[in-house]
């Protein structure tokens, strides 16, 4: 891997694995919506424009022998046609852009949300199938681009797709600001019996996975998907009160049933359909059923096909994402 793009590169996983590659001493180029001068500060190359675009695509892409597809629309709430364009139809572009500038290597940022499936995952590993429904869009589109990923390999242009559950870290924009905000506001609560595990993937880990996908390919990983996390599930809730308590939030004690917390979901979608509300609903059922159930899964295949090991652990990344925190 001489010069790789990163579709997303201005994302959150993006960042981290543009830090990677320019690490390592690969040119990077970025695919991102936006201007991004601070990764351009880091060495790499930026394209602005939208992959949606297929124009867009082939041309950042030439001269590119390793492409990251990290770029996607995630949330769990708005229209299908947008979802749909983004997820699907971007991807479709990406693959048509390696095809057209011959790039040999396509790895795919994909989530275990593919295979949810409403119920308990318990040590779950790549032999599970899609469901048959989805709860929402983000969770559906990612399922189909993954496969269209994977169907896509063969001996012009190898591919996988790597699944990190819940990425974590310094500087996330996501999950961990939604999380102190809620927790501020007095916004959450405990939902279910408060015991269920779940996976968490530290940034820094899940760049390092995509690195070791590239490194393989077209070997073994050709084809497949691997799930990627910190190797132990951690106890959502006591993890999330952790969190607070280290940044002087109240730790959570009251607890909402799940079938209420459901329940308040499913009303909740119907009276945002109903009025045509673009933002999120605080409550969907797919909202419910992630913070109820358990879902981990193994990195087995992982670690013996690419050689994954989590280099940072869960306390010392909830060290330095405690430092970041309060150095804002």
């Amino acid at each position: 891997m001489k010069t790789a793009l990163v579709t997303g590169g201005g994302g959150f996983i993006g960042r981290a694995l543009v830090r990677a590659l320019l690490a390592r001493g690969i040119t990077c180029y970025v695919a991102g919506r936006n201007p991004y001068p601070e990764i351009e500060k880091m060495g790499a190359l930026c394209f602005c424009g939208d992959i949606r675009d297929r124009g867009f695509l082939e041309e950042c892409s030439r001269g590119v022998d390793t492409l990251f597809h990290t770029a996607s629309l995630t949330g769990i709430w708005g229209p299908w046609s947008h979802y749909y364009s983004v997820n699907v139809l971007g991807t479709e572009n990406v693959l048509h852009a390696c095809r057209k500038n011959s790039i040999a290597r396509l790895i795919y940022t994909s989530t275990p949300s593919v295979v949810f499936d409403r119920h308990d995952i318990c040590n779950g590993d790549e032999t599970l199938p899609y469901p048959q429904t989805f709860l929402c869009h983000y969770a559906q589109t990612k399922a189909l681009a993954e496969r269209m990923v994977l169907q896509a390999n063969g001996d012009s242009l190898s591919t996988c797709a790597i699944r990190p559950h819940l990425v974590w870290g310094p500087g996330d924009p996501h999950l961990i600001p939604r999380l102190l905000e809620r927790g501020r506001n007095g916004q959450l609560k405990i939902v279910g019996r408060g015991e269920n595990l779940v996976d968490i993937s530290y940034v820094d880990n899940v760049a390092h996975a995509h690195l070791l996908a590239a490194d393989n390919l077209p070997g073994i990983a050709a084809g497949k998907a691997y799930f990627v996390n910190q190797g132990e599930p951690v106890d959502l809730w006591k993890w999330i009160n952790e969190l607070f308590e280290r940044t002087g939030i109240a730790i959570l004690e009251k607890k909402v049933p799940f079938i209420a917390a459901y329940g308040i979901g499913m009303t909740l979608e119907i009276a945002y359909k109903i009025l045509a509300l673009d933002r999120e609903p605080g409550m969907t059922r797919f909202l419910a059923e992630q913070l109820a159930k358990s879902h981990y899964f193994s990195i087995a295949r992982a670690r013996e096909e690419l050689g994954y090991i989590p280099l940072v652990n869960n306390e010392e990344g909830m060290r330095r994402l405690v430092i970041s925190l309060q150095s804002l």
